[in-house]
């Protein structure tokens, strides 16, 4: 199967814990009934978060919405890293502290 093929059946993935609603966070995909942004959880990602620290820092959420706003993410990659550039003030570009399963002096990975 070619790589355009699996790029077109990712856009038709269903991700039952993410939705847009017109107000909320400027129409972007969020975490169903919340107003955490998938762009949010994937920058948590990228900087190396493992999804049980991103529940501890977002304990209203739940592993299975977490893995699917990474879900989400990797099947609308262009979206999503073109919100993080155009928002990437929202997440710490340096220091993470705490029990965040990342090392003290995080980075954002390449991808």
């Amino acid at each position: 199967m070619s790589t355009l093929a699996l790029k077109s059946d990712a856009a038709n993935v269903q991700h039952p814990y993410i939705e847009r609603r017109a107000g909320v966070v400027g129409g972007e995909p969020v975490i169903t009934g919340t107003r955490v942004a998938v762009r949010l959880i994937a920058g948590w990602h990228r900087m190396g978060l493992i999804v049980d620290a991103i529940v501890a820092m977002y304990p209203h959420l739940n592993d299975a919405q977490v893995y699917d706003a990474l879900s989400y993410y990797y099947d609308h990659k262009d979206e999503i890293e073109q919100l993080l550039a155009e928002h990437a003030e929202d997440l710490p570009a340096g220091e993470i502290s705490g029990a965040t399963g990342a090392s003290s002096n995080c980075t954002p990975m390449k991808m």
